[in-house]
């Protein structure tokens, strides 16, 4: 992958990261806050159980339907 691909892909992790915040939280003062930890934030909800049963798939489709 190239050097530009990593970039790309890890911006869109971060916007993933916001948009499971906004989903649990529903506050700007946590976007904001996960968006600067969001490597942390998103380990912490995988560990916790937050993205299980298919949340991680039905929390991004949320905001499109």
């Amino acid at each position: 992958m190239s050097r530009s691909g990593t970039g790309i892909l890890y911006f869109l992790l971060g916007i993933y990261a916001m948009l499971i915040s906004w989903h649990y939280n529903h506050s700007i003062i946590y976007l904001l806050i996960h968006w600067l930890i969001w490597p942390v934030y998103l380990f912490y909800e995988l560990l916790t159980g937050h993205l299980a049963n298919g949340m991680w798939k039905s929390i991004p489709l949320s905001y499109f339907n």
